[in-house]
């Protein structure tokens, strides 16, 4: 049966890494203000909500880009995000405000869960839906941002590994689902900064490719110790 393919969206290396940039500076704001380390200011919690989509659209497109299964890859990157996520999880817990003490596990767990289900979709071994919907199913209750999340980054890889309707429905579904979680539409808005990375600017940023890695664990530390400061001033 033929399957309807839609334009494939190209990204710059730049845009790419530009796109992580803009995430980590406003996931850095929204944690800042959500940790009591910054007065409160209008927008920045909304701005927050684009972080993780961003951080979810670049993870795709990486992966995507690997033309060929190379299981490999997959186990490296999935390797990088528990490792560093064991190790954000240390002050992210530590930062409290999570609903049951440890529950639900940071942004690197979401990452996580969704490569997992890239790599066994993927693989296209015996039982691959089977086993693909036992991890979003059950991974995707242990995460930040819950089966969205998860979604999202799935549907964004499906796309560009072959843009159909259905890939395309299930990112802006997913997308769309975590005003159910975030309280507003910010998230949404991540189409509208991966259009203009796409059709509108062009920039020549270094690659930092673990940056992501090692940033993510780094500024959640800083963030716990400001406040161990903070409160021994007090």
């Amino acid at each position: 049966m033929h399957v309807r393919t839609l334009p494939r969206v190209e990204l710059s290396d730049g845009a790419v890494e530009a796109m992580k940039w803009l995430g980590l500076v406003l996931m850095t704001a929204d944690h800042a203000q959500k940790y009591g380390m910054m007065p409160a200011v209008v927008g920045v919690y909304e701005a927050g909500r684009l972080a993780m989509p961003l951080f979810g659209i670049v993870l795709a497109y990486n992966l995507a880009r690997v033309r060929s299964h190379d299981p490999a890859v997959y186990v490296r990157v999935l390797t990088r995000l528990l490792f560093c996520g064991a190790i954000a999880s240390v002050p992210f817990i530590a930062l409290g405000g999570l609903g049951f003490g440890w529950w639900p596990l940071n942004c690197m767990g979401t990452l996580a869960v969704a490569v997992c289900i890239m790599s066994v979709i993927e693989s296209r071994r015996p039982f691959w839906k089977t086993r693909a919907a036992a991890v979003f199913l059950l991974g995707g209750a242990m995460v930040e941002f819950w089966w969205p999340g998860v979604a999202l980054c799935v549907g964004a890889w499906l796309y560009w590994k072959h843009p159909t309707w259905g890939a395309l429905l299930l990112w802006l579904a997913a997308t769309a689902s975590l005003t159910l979680i975030n309280g507003n539409w910010w998230a949404c808005a991540s189409f509208v900064v991966l259009a203009g990375m796409a059709y509108g600017v062009t920039l020549e940023i270094p690659r930092a490719s673990r940056l992501f890695y090692i940033y993510y664990p780094a500024h959640l530390a800083v963030l716990l110790l400001l406040g161990f400061r903070i409160q021994n001033q007090s």
